[in-house]
């Protein structure tokens, strides 16, 4: 199950947010330094309309969403790369995830102990990235050294590491993350096998004030996040904040839809932050339906239908014979399968079908 690990200074909310999107209490929210030391793992449910839809249209006895891991770390501070604070906890723990959520803190509070002096968003996300890419920095610089010593016997492989490795250094010298740095296919591969931190794909949390919530865009900080993290690190940034959230989860959905109303938002910013993370994870769905269950499967992007099955069962990858498909606004449209047949909207696709999200299949088999 793939994980995103959520980071970011002391005390700006992430233990609050993982509560919330993991409906526990297993992370640690004092107002103190290090709170967290060891990382929290929770699993996260993605909220999905679309299920509850589906499982009405077939009587649905259960229904199962799509579901992945929320890596709560402990807060980073100055100095990480050199094993400040728990800098080299913080940084081993970060390798360990497949995408990383930066909370930054935009709202002002004496009441909340703070790392810093001042509410500076933009200036914290740089902290943080900078441990990151001095860190990786360190990486690439040793790797190039030992493939350096190969690459003089006259190894191919170890010469073309060598430059992408240059490549790599010179990016990062500059203070920018390998994410930002445009690469072939084939280099991105190699990078994989790097497990470099700054190459990891990053979203952005704006945590806000209750009273912040329903018009965020109106929030100086938040626009400066926005702004930033669009120009340097070329992604967005979702709104949230950790103080409803806590309130949200020891109540019940029907408190906590009235909470949200009096507040003037539709959702929690949770469940926004879900969704945004299973897609920065490179993650999609596809739906099944039937009287005994209505379900979401996880899959990434670009997989093709006998990957799907696979997900299912994985003798279906090898009996895959042909998948019905119908999206998931046709089926809604028509009312059922029988009539989405009739309107020529349930397709029948082979091994190279590339699956869509939101594709509704029955997949046909040799089992």
């Amino acid at each position: 199950m793939l994980r995103a690990g959520i980071v970011g200074l002391p005390n700006v909310g992430k233990s609050a947010l993982f509560n919330a999107a993991t409906q526990t209490r297993k992370a640690a929210t004092a107002n103190y330094r290090f709170s967290t030391r060891e990382p929290n793992i929770g699993i996260v449910m993605v909220p999905d309309e679309r299920l509850d839809v589906l499982a009405k249209m077939s009587s649905s006895k259960k229904v199962v969403p799509a579901a992945f891991e929320f890596v709560d770390i402990a807060g980073l501070v100055k100095g990480a790369n050199r094993g400040e604070g728990l800098g080299n906890q913080f940084l081993g723990f970060i390798r360990e995830v497949d995408a990383i959520l930066q909370v930054v803190r935009c709202f002002e509070s004496p009441n909340i102990e703070y790392e810093m002096d001042s509410i500076d968003p933009v200036r914290d996300i740089d902290i943080i990235n900078t441990e990151l890419v001095l860190a990786d920095l360190e990486s690439v610089e040793k790797r190039r050294m030992k493939q350096e010593k190969a690459a003089k016997s006259g190894d191919k492989k170890a010469l073309a590491e060598v430059e992408l490795l240059k490549k790599l250094e010179a990016h990062l010298n500059t203070g920018k993350t390998i994410v930002t740095l445009e690469l072939s296919p084939e280099e991105k591969a190699l990078v994989r096998g790097f497990f470099l931190l700054t190459a990891k794909p990053t979203l952005f949390a704006c945590n806000v004030a209750e009273e912040d919530l329903a018009r965020a865009d109106e929030n100086k900080y938040v626009r400066q996040v926005r702004d930033y993290v669009l120009e340097h690190h070329d992604t967005g940034a979702v709104i949230v904040s950790a103080e409803i959230e806590s309130e949200l989860v020891t109540l019940s959905p029907e408190e906590r839809a009235e909470y949200l109303e009096g507040l003037g938002v539709k959702e929690t910013g949770t469940d926004n932050l879900i969704r945004e993370a299973y897609t920065l994870l490179g993650l999609r769905t596809f739906l099944t339906t039937g009287e005994k269950e209505t379900r979401a499967w996880t899959i990434h992007a670009g997989d093709k239908a006998p990957q799907a099955a696979g997900v299912i069962h994985s003798d279906f990858e090898k009996s895959f014979i042909s998948a019905e498909c119908v999206s998931y606004n046709d089926l809604v449209t028509a009312g059922s399968f029988a009539r989405a047949r009739e309107l020529g909207k349930l397709r029948t696709e082979g091994r190279e079908y590339v699956v869509q999200d939101g594709d509704v299949i029955e997949f046909r088999t040799y089992l």
